[in-house]
């Protein structure tokens, strides 16, 4: 699909979306959603692409939901623009339509299955969605320039995109609910204090940086090995007893052990030069592989 709010460039492995509506402080529409779930999907079936990194054109990362609609904004039932989010009354509707579902959830269950490295660049402004959907990515890193805020508290939601279950896990629970219960927008020391970012950098070293980091990545490392270890750390978060990952990491070892990329990662190795890694993502993942029954929404 072409794409009207997001710029998709591909350069030496490295996919960067950049959200686009700058005039807009790069604020959440509907249409965003759908183009960045595209552009994920596309990235997943892409060899060329062996890293990816999300940014914002102009002054923002996203600052949020579009609330062009005003009060109407979050309410299905009254938004005449996008009839097929509405679900019915809320007393009436059943729970489990799929038209119920919140569209940062949909966009970070995208980035959560991805097989490439996610890393978000963090321009300036990220408030809401455009705080949670980073949550998904795997290193989060800011310019100086960024404020963060989870201001759902303030507009009388709830947290969305799945960050209930994601942001307890990256920054502790009592963080979580700190900056969630408060609502209040904070700066990017904040957030690297409270391990929400790994780093924080002045604005002109901000991209420079991130591709540095996905760069070292697509340079060294075996693309159906990253595959593999993204799906096994994330999923491995919502197991219940160490016996899950040693099952997976079992299959792993074993497979991979008497694989193509292997051999030429030892042999590399020993002859002291840089590897060159046969096998794809998308032709030579593992047969154990998904070992994970997908959720349904219901």
């Amino acid at each position: 699909m072409s794409y009207e709010q997001i710029l998709y460039e591909v350069s030496e492995g490295i996919l960067t979306i950049t959200l686009n509506r700058p005039d807009k402080l790069n604020a959440f529409t509907g249409t965003m959603m759908s183009e960045m779930i595209d552009a994920f999907q596309r990235a997943n079936k892409d060899d060329a692409v062996r890293a990816i990194v999300v940014t914002g054109a102009g002054r923002a990362f996203c600052a949020g939901a579009d609330l062009s609609a005003g009060a109407s904004t979050f309410d299905a039932t009254k938004r005449s623009d996008r009839p097929e989010r509405n679900a019915g009354p809320v007393d009436k509707v059943d729970w489990s339509d799929e038209r119920v579902r919140d569209g940062g959830g949909r966009l970070t269950l995208e980035i959560f299955e991805c097989l490439k490295p996610v890393i978000a660049a963090v321009n300036g402004p990220a408030v809401g969605i455009g705080a949670t959907m980073q949550l998904a990515m795997d290193i989060r890193i800011a310019s100086d320039q960024a404020r963060f805020g989870f201001v759902f508290s303030r507009r009388g939601i709830v947290p969305e995109a799945a960050s209930s279950w994601f942001l307890p896990r990256i920054v502790g629970i009592a963080q979580a609910l700190s900056w969630c219960y408060s609502g209040k927008v904070f700066d990017a020391p904040e957030a690297l204090a409270g391990r929400l970012v790994s780093e924080v950098v002045p604005p002109d070293q901000l991209l420079p940086r991130a591709r540095a980091i996905a760069r070292e990545i697509a340079e060294n490392t075996a693309p159906v090995s990253i595959a593999l270890i993204r799906q096994m750390m994330w999923k491995m978060l919502g197991a219940d007893h160490p016996m899950e990952a040693h099952k997976v990491d079992s299959r792993g070892i074993y497979s991979r052990g008497a694989s193509a990329d292997v051999r030429e990662g030892v042999t590399s190795f020993l002859e002291k030069r840089p590897a060159k890694f046969p096998q794809k993502v998308t032709t030579d993942m593992p047969s154990y592989f998904p070992w994970w029954q997908e959720r349904k929404y219901s």
